[in-house]
């Protein structure tokens, strides 16, 4: 039975998620000459929502032409985006120390949005979803914000920081989704990842299948 998904992403994170509520999936990990970075560039002006649109639905199309070169049993593919604002404002990925620290000053003390796209498709269709979370971050000290950066962990993540690591502690409230904040927003995803099953199923003329999560 067609029972499992490609998971088109880097992320340790989104490996997690997706063993939490039992989703199987195998890796579709880039080619060595694949600039997946690339794709996340952001344009000037361009809304946070319409940017975690564009980058996933960019990622779910390089990640199909690479299930077809690889000659893969066919089955969903799962890709995510996930970005952070203020206001109208993106903070990537910062490239150093100071971009870190830089996006650490503004986040402290303030509000901010977490948007988490995620895409399912395969060869014939494909579904989105874009979750949005606000967190709201305590103030924070020149030195918390060094000894943060210091440690690494801003380094690869949206914002300049990880929930699920020590920054936790930097966080009075959420309105939204833990696991989207992480990277994958697990109700979204469960509902996505359930309808390409059945349709995968359906397509291969095979019996009605259990949810993809409990």
């Amino acid at each position: 039975m067609t029972g499992f998904i490609y998971l088109a992403s880097q992320s340790p994170r989104r490996v997690e998620l997706l063993r939490q509520v039992g989703i199987a999936f195998q890796p579709l990990l880039p080619d060595p000459d694949e600039d997946v970075e690339a794709l996340e560039a952001t344009r000037p002006g361009e809304d946070p929502a319409a940017y975690v649109k564009r980058v996933v639905l960019a990622k779910l199309q390089a990640a199909r032409e690479r299930l077809s070169r690889r000659d893969l049993p066919p089955a969903p593919v799962l890709c995510a985006d996930t970005t952070v604002a203020i206001g109208g404002t993106l903070l990537g990925k910062p490239a150093d120390a100071a971009q870190a620290t830089g996006m650490l000053e503004r986040l402290a003390g303030r509000s901010h949005r977490v948007l988490t796209a995620v895409a399912v498709g395969d060869a014939r269709h494909a579904e989105l979803a874009i979750q949005v979370s606000r967190v709201s971050f305590a103030r924070l000290s020149a030195a918390q914000i060094a000894a943060y950066v210091a440690g690494g962990e801003p380094f690869g993540k949206a914002g300049g920081y990880a929930i699920q690591g020590t920054a936790a502690a930097f966080v009075r409230r959420i309105e939204g989704s833990h696991s989207g904040i992480m990277g994958l927003p697990l109700h979204e995803t469960c509902r996505l990842v359930d309808r390409a099953l059945r349709r995968a199923a359906r397509h291969a003329g095979e019996p009605s299948r259990p949810p993809a999560c409990p």
